[in-house]
Parts: structure tokens; sequence; C-alpha cells
């Protein structure tokens, strides 16, 4: 037979579980909603600041060369 300092362990271990897992699951839905978003954002800024910065030197390349 289980005391009542048994179930009182078992009762708040069960509750200290609960809130550790709903823990870890809200840390990964805020990475999946939140960061992994901004990071992909980041990239495609980069990149496309990065094409613009090309297509600009190629059009000084190209305006050099004609005078």
């Amino acid at each position: 037979m289980v005391t009542t300092l048994g179930w009182v362990y078992l009762i708040g271990g069960t509750l200290l579980f609960f809130f550790w897992a709903y823990g870890i699951v809200s840390f990964v839905l805020d990475v999946k909603n939140k960061f992994v978003p901004a990071v992909r954002t980041l990239w495609r800024e980069r990149k496309r600041a990065k094409a613009e910065e090309e297509a600009e030197r190629e059009r000084e390349e190209k305006e050099q060369q004609l005078y």
C-alpha cells in the first residue's frame, strides 16, 4: 500500500514531468514558428542583396566598357 507521502511524491513527479514536457514542446514550436522563418528570411534577403550587388557591378562594368 502506498503511503500519503508516496502519493504526494507520485503526484508531484507527474506534475513536474507534465510541465517539463510542456516546456520542451513549447520550445520546439517556438523554434519552428519563430526562429526558422526568421533565419529563412535573413538568408533570402542576403541572397537578394548579393544578387542586386552583382547586377549593379555588371551594369557598372558595361558602362565603363561603353566609355
